[in-house]
Parts: structure tokens; sequence; C-alpha cells
């Protein structure tokens, strides 16, 4: 999932107070930003996939696990690559910062200044 270098894709909460501080700082950097709520993240796994890979990470490392779902149904329990796309694709409540991309560069961010990252 390549963007165009002046677009900014952004998966994030928008419950969160600090999660769109982050989409107003993207918006300070680029006309064209695309901001997409967790709930409306990518359905595929391939989109995943290619997230993934984009950030460098584990399904694992982009979840909260404060959060009482992760406590209660995934804590202690190990997946498959297959079985982790799963989690993050019927579980977006359970990413923890949102995610940004821009060209092939993809970052999460977990202060709303980490989007000028997109930058370096």
């Amino acid at each position: 999932m390549k963007t165009h270098d002046r677009e900014i894709l952004i998966y994030y909460n928008p419950d969160s107070s600090s999660d769109r501080r982050t989409v107003a700082f993207a918006q300070t950097m680029s006309q064209h930003v695309k901001s997409y709520a967790f709930a409306k993240s990518p359905s595929t796994g391939t989109s995943w996939q290619q997230i993934l890979k984009a950030l460098n990470i584990h399904p694992k490392d982009l979840l909260n696990k404060a959060h009482p779902y992760y406590q209660q149904h995934i804590r202690g329990r190990e997946f498959d690559e297959e079985g982790w796309l799963n989690v993050l694709k019927f579980n977006p409540e359970l990413i923890k910062a949102p995610i940004a991309m821009r060209g092939n560069r993809a970052i999460v961010c977990t202060t709303p200044t980490d989007i000028y990252k997109l930058t370096s």
C-alpha cells in the first residue's frame, strides 16, 4: 500500500484527542491527508501485511496490551501470521496509536509530533 509522496494516510482513533492532534499536525504538512478511523481501517490481510512490512514490526507490537479485551482474550496466546492479522482486522480498537503512511514509509505515532518523522 504505497501512497504518493505528498499524500499522507492516517489510521487513528477519532475518540482520542491525541490521535486527532496527530491528524491536525499531518494537515499542516500536506494538503493531501486522508484519515480513516480504526473501525474503517484496512479490512484485508494483504493490506495489513503491507502496512506491517512498511512499519517493519510484528502485529503484536501494534496492540495496546493494557486494553481489557487484550488482557482477557489475547494475553499469553501465540498466533501464526494469519492469526495476528485477524486480530488486527477484527479488533482495530486494540491498536495503541495512529499509523501514518507517506510514500513507501510508515510510522506508529505514539505522540502527535511523531508524524514529522515522515518528512525526514
